[in-house]
């Protein structure tokens, strides 16, 4: 047996809002949405799937946090305080050998984005 993949759900409070804000603002793409009106859909971005969903009985909205590995970090970064995303931590070099810093989303579900600093395990 191999794991091929995780999508991690987050529960949102508007799906049409956290969708936008993941494909406008994150650089993300609708993958696919299901439901009349969506209750449900997929943003992918590389190899990096994330289901947002606004379901009945779904967990807490905002309750979820996803650490995403990248590079370009501090272009990203820059990228994202011009657009006013809320930074919930600032960019810095981080003792356990990355250099992240962690965003919420409308919905306060909260992603950390970090990259290796150079010469860490």
């Amino acid at each position: 047996m191999k794991i091929e993949s995780v999508s991690p759900i987050l529960s949102v409070t508007e799906l049409a809002q956290s969708i936008d804000f993941y494909r406008h603002t994150l650089g993300f793409a609708l993958a696919w949405s299901w439901g009349e009106p969506p209750d449900i859909a997929a943003i992918c971005r590389d190899n990096v799937e994330i289901i947002l969903t606004q379901r009945a009985g779904a967990k807490p909205a905002g309750a979820a946090h996803v650490y995403l590995g990248v590079s370009g970090i501090d272009d990203y970064y820059a990228t994202l305080v011009g657009a006013g995303v809320t930074i919930v931590v600032p960019i810095d070099d981080r003792p356990y050998g990355m250099r992240d810093f962690r965003i919420a989303d409308p919905s306060g579900n909260e992603l950390s984005i970090g990259q290796a600093i150079a010469g860490e395990a």
